[in-house]
């Protein structure tokens, strides 16, 4: 990967990722009854499922919302239709592609066919095959990056549009609309929530 790549890349993640909240709240203000009737803007009705079963599998409801409850998959749909030029969506469609081959030749059928232990399986060979995060010290990268690949971009955007919708941030989440002074010392009692801001 050449550096005018990866800067371009990081530029759609980090555009990605600022139109978030918004076109959450735009999605969750649709209420839809049944899942199967949304229309995909930029996926194929393969690519959606694929997407959908993807953040299904990662982010699970539980006693707490899941990636679908929150409408993660239809704001993936809009962020690779609104904010990633033509070349860019190309490469997410061969991606989804080639995840689906490898899924296929393993298990016999696409990701979004696979039992949750085959998924599971799945991302767990994705997850080997990735390229780790290296980290920052004080500014300073710690070692050199790899390249991060289509299973850990996809995966960063579902964990950060889950994390960025409103349901999340206000019920699962702590969240204080009118936050107070800066107190550097408050106690945390085991099991308390995270912060939402």
């Amino acid at each position: 990967m050449n550096r005018r790549t990866a800067l371009r890349n990081t530029g759609l993640l980090t555009g990605g990722t600022a139109l978030a909240p918004a076109l959450l709240s735009l999605l969750q203000s649709c209420q839809s009854e049944n899942r199967l009737d949304w229309q995909p803007q930029f996926f194929t009705e393969d690519e959606a499922l694929f997407v959908t079963a993807f953040a299904d599998t990662l982010i699970p409801q539980t006693d707490t919302p899941g990636a679908l409850d929150v409408k993660v998959d239809l704001f993936l749909d809009k962020v690779f239709a609104m904010a990633y030029d033509a070349e860019s969506q190309e490469q997410v469609r061969e991606d989804i592609a080639a995840f689906n081959a490898k899924a296929a030749e393993a298990y016999g059928a696409p990701f979004a066919d696979l039992s949750d232990e085959d998924r599971a399986a799945v991302f767990r060979a994705a997850e080997a095959d990735s390229g780790k995060f290296r980290g920052q010290v004080w500014g300073t990268a710690v070692g050199e990056q790899e390249p991060i690949g289509f299973y850990r971009s996809l995966k960063m955007m579902v964990i950060g549009a889950y994390l960025s919708s409103e349901k999340i941030g206000t019920e699962v989440l702590r969240y204080d609309p009118i936050p107070g002074g800066y107190d550097g010392c408050m106690p945390l009692e085991s099991g308390d929530r995270k912060w939402s801001l």
